[in-house]
């Protein structure tokens, strides 16, 4: 998590603001919660993670029929 200190930094967010964030969301949701929470959330960003990286069939391209070469013998 090479870049976590530069991700506050651009939004201006010390040290100090983020330890009073984590108080605030602490006394906002207890200490019985916040585990289950946070839980929640890492397992939301391992799917989105996951969907973002599977290669839907859509996706992929689909083979071309040649209608040019059929056999028309009427």
């Amino acid at each position: 998590m090479e870049n976590f200190p530069a991700f506050f930094a651009a939004f201006g967010i010390g040290g100090t603001e983020l330890l009073i964030i984590l108080a605030i969301v602490l006394l906002l949701f207890g200490g019985t919660k916040l585990p289950s929470l946070m839980r929640g959330l890492g397992q939301s960003m391992k799917e989105f993670k996951k969907a973002s990286k599977d290669d839907p069939e859509e996706d992929k391209p689909k083979k071309l029929v040649d209608l040019s070469k059929t056999n028309d013998s009427n």
